[in-house]
């Protein structure tokens, strides 16, 4: 995938931003692919810590919150991936 000037690379779990590779733990790679297979989508909280943690979701959401919060700031997607009130995630992508 290519967005934003980020280069996903799915098969070699690399991720680049203006050429420069970003280093993304385990975590952080999983969500971002998560969040990008589902532009545009709100994806809910238990769901997304689910598929990412492969465990069930106990209420605690500071885990994927810190995720969420370095993933931005590690892309330079403060803007992109949006909060959604009571529910979750979602990546925000024009068309």
């Amino acid at each position: 995938f290519s967005l934003f000037g980020v280069e996903i690379n799915t098969d070699s779990r690399t991720v680049k931003k203006d050429g420069e590779f970003v280093d993304l733990t385990v975590k952080e790679f999983d969500l971002l692919v998560e969040l990008v297979r589902n532009m545009n989508v709100a994806l809910y909280r238990d769901r997304l810590y689910e598929k990412v943690w492969n465990e069930p979701f106990s209420g605690e959401t500071r885990t994927l919150d810190s995720h969420i919060q370095k993933l931005r700031k590690k892309l330079g997607w403060e803007e992109h991936i949006k909060t959604v009130f009571r529910i979750g995630y979602r990546l925000e992508v024009s068309v």
